[in-house]
């Protein structure tokens, strides 16, 4: 491990450095992965560790055909490397339950039946474990629970570990049956390419999970977007230049600066108007929705929020719902702008990824480093 100062708040990580990639392929080489779902982190986390030399399976329902035909598209072979999900937790020895938190619930009787003594249960998300009052999903004694979380969406895990980057993952053991487990559960981050990985518990992971992407990661951002384009909008404004001001200059210029060096620096390399403007009013908006993310805190503390998301994700219309809402943000004023933005961006030329599956075993670098 090595410890980093964060702030004045010292962390232990685990870094490339201290557990290289030829030390997660010793830990779990007699090991096979059964990444069970292909729908959304499961391809990037089966397609990073098949090119970092492990032994991967998928574990896919065959009724869900958009799924599966993506699977075959991949590279993964029906019968061979590609089964059903009964068949594949039972070829496994690593489980990772990497379907939706819905679907979690209505597999697990299946996937117990066919776990076996000594198997590690791994999640990217404590979910299930950490609400198995509502989810029913209780494992037996004799596995080891891990957890490795990527922050980042599936697309993100796989296109950061094709430019060497990798995403970083939190990790954590809930369970330890075989003495091995925390050895495992490292050895499973570094193999889906994570940048570092810092500890975690199945509890923590879920309530800022939940209460981050419900937040400034995605319903904040999306909420407070909306409602500066109307101001705009209302005030006489063209789509063009309040989507300008509102999406485009975040994304393709301030944000890259935060990455970099962060808000301060931002701030030092905006103009004095700028600079001062966002000094005085970051207070103002800090406590107007400061009571909102403690409402949101408590909403997933207490598993409301987890009860929503079964009871609405669970029923069979929901992806015709899904379609409707998403559709519904797609189709708005200020969505149809940023199409629009978008296509007038300059043409770069891009370069093409690797064929999934294709390319040879590799460092998780991206360059065959370790």
């Amino acid at each position: 491990m090595a410890t980093i100062d964060f702030g004045g708040v010292k962390e232990d990580v685990v870094t490339r450095k201290e557990f290289p990639l030829a030390r997660a392929r010793k830990v779990l080489k007699n090991e096979t992965i059964a990444v069970i779902g292909y729908g959304v982190q499961g391809p990037a986390q089966a397609l990073n560790l098949k090119d970092n030399g492990f032994n991967v399976i998928i574990g896919q329902a065959k009724a869900f055909q958009r799924d599966w035909n993506r699977a075959v598209k991949d590279g993964w072979k029906p019968g061979e490397t590609l089964f059903d999900i009964p068949e594949a937790v039972q070829r496994g020895t690593v489980i990772q339950m990497l379907v939706s938190d819905a679907a979690q619930k209505r597999i697990w009787p299946e996937v117990k039946k066919h776990l076996n003594p000594g198997d590690a249960l791994y999640f990217s998300h404590g979910f299930s474990i950490v609400y198995r009052d509502q989810t029913g999903i209780v494992p037996p004694d004799d596995v080891d629970v891990l957890i490795v979380a990527p922050k980042g969406s599936g697309t993100s895990v796989r296109r950061n570990f094709l430019s060497g980057a990798g995403i970083n993952s939190s990790y954590g053991v809930f369970q330890d049956a075989t003495g091995r487990a925390e050895e495992r559960c490292k050895a499973l981050g570094i193999g889906i390419g994570s940048g570092y990985l810092f500890p975690t518990t199945f509890e923590h992971e879920v309530y800022s999970d939940l209460t981050g992407e419900r937040g400034i990661l995605m319903g904040a951002l999306a909420g407070v977007m909306e409602a500066q384009y109307d101001v705009l909008r209302k005030n006489g404004h063209s789509p063009s230049e309040a989507f300008n001001e509102t999406v485009e200059e975040l994304t393709q210029s301030l944000i890259r600066l935060v990455d970099e060096n962060g808000m301060d620096w931002m701030f030092a390399n905006c103009s004095a108007t700028a600079q001062r403007g966002a000094l005085d009013w970051r207070p103002k908006f800090k406590k107007a929705v400061a009571p909102v993310f403690k409402e949101l805190y408590q909403a997933v503390k207490t598993g409301k929020e987890t009860k929503r998301v079964l009871s609405v994700c669970g029923k069979r219309d929901y992806q015709e719902r899904l379609d409707r809402e998403l559709a519904a943000i797609g189709n708005s004023e200020m969505w149809q702008a940023g199409r629009a933005v978008r296509n007038l961006r300059p043409k770069t030329k891009a370069v093409a990824p690797k064929k999934a599956g294709a390319s040879k075993p590799r460092g998780v670098s991206g360059r065959g480093s370790n």
